[in-house]
């Protein structure tokens, strides 16, 4: 089984059409995290979440969905 096949992986393909929807760049959102939630997080790293490589903290989860105007349950894949 590949990294992109665990089912906890599905947040980073909707955080990437989310964010591509409203026109944020991986290195904008990496900024919103930081200066608005205190998380550090790389470009690298928020491309290795979209790419279903990295796994999300629940902190991380919460922030960016309020950044990218979803639910953490729309980008868990739940309904």
């Amino acid at each position: 089984m590949s990294l992109s096949q665990v089912a906890g992986n599905i947040v980073g393909k909707r955080a990437k059409a989310a964010r591509q929807k409203i026109g944020l760049s991986q290195v904008k959102l990496a900024a919103m995290l930081c200066v608005d939630y205190g998380i550090k997080l790389e470009r690298v790293q928020i491309s290795s979440i979209e790419l279903g490589i990295r796994s999300v903290k629940d902190k991380e989860l919460d922030a960016l969905a309020k950044i990218l105007g979803v639910t953490p349950n729309w980008l868990m894949g739940w309904k």
